[in-house]
């Protein structure tokens, strides 16, 4: 199979008329302004150089005359400015007439799921994988249960905010100052050695440094899920191009505190 000739394809159907498209509407609205700039500039001098031509053939006409200027030299000087705005104009047009090369492709990459190359290499059927994916699940769900019920044993108010994507699980009322306590729950298996945190948790959590806490839940077999609550999980903000980071979970255990 011709890759190269389908990618060609593709980008001459679709990407080509967006980029080129783009590209046309920036140059346009460039081109519209310099435009207004120059006939505003120009025909400004246009004019001035018109009425004063006029003015001084009136008083030729009237026996007055100027050695340094005359009604000849204004309109020639008229009729100057205004072949260069014609020019101009010209130029101008001229720039908006683009159209696009044909793209050439200076690379490639073929992405695999890393659950596919597992299963194709036979270290994980499907199956497995689909197990797998559900246990996460269910962590997670026992995660967010367990710290629900803290935070009421607390006397607490939570609310359940995940499915909002604000940078944290559990909204907690307080209802004696009537303050709010924004937790991120992170539920792992017992003997797991990382936990995936986003830039937007991570952001979230040094806006609101008194307020925010990461709970570590451990989700054991046959025993009480281990909850660590930790105040100001992380010191500074990830650089401009991280979407997450993985932590190490000991290390952040150990920053605990009941």
């Amino acid at each position: 199979m011709d890759f190269e000739s389908r990618v060609q394809e593709y980008a001459v159907s679709t990407l080509v008329p967006k980029h080129f498209q783009d590209v046309k509407t920036r140059r346009e609205e460039i081109i519209d302004k310099i435009m207004r700039s120059v006939n505003d500039r120009l025909l400004k001098e246009i004019n001035y150089w018109d009425h004063h031509a006029e003015d001084l053939k009136a008083q030729e006409q009237a026996g007055k005359t100027s050695a340094r200027m005359n009604s000849a030299k204004a309109r020639a000087r008229a009729d100057t400015l205004d072949e260069r705005l014609k020019r101009r104009h010209i130029e101008l047009e001229q720039e908006r007439q683009i159209s696009p090369l044909p793209p050439v492709v200076l690379g490639g990459a073929l992405i695999i799921p890393f659950g596919l190359l597992e299963m194709l290499r036979g270290y994980r059927k499907k199956e497995e994988a689909d197990l797998f994916a559900r246990k996460t699940s269910q962590i997670e769900k026992i995660a967010m249960q367990a710290v629900m019920e803290k935070e009421k044993s607390f006397g607490f108010a939570p609310r359940d905010v995940s499915a909002e994507k604000c940078g944290y699980d559990i909204e907690s009322g307080i209802p004696e100052s009537g303050k709010l306590r924004f937790i991120e729950v992170k539920g792992r298996v017992e003997g797991a050695k990382t936990i995936t945190v986003t830039k937007n948790e991570i952001l979230t959590s040094l806006n609101k440094p008194e307020d925010y806490i990461l709970a570590i839940v451990e989700v054991e077999n046959n025993s009480d899920n281990k909850i660590h609550y930790i105040k100001r999980p992380f010191e500074r903000e990830p650089d401009f191009g991280v979407t997450s980071i993985n932590y190490d979970i000991e290390k952040l255990i150990a920053k605990a505190r009941d």
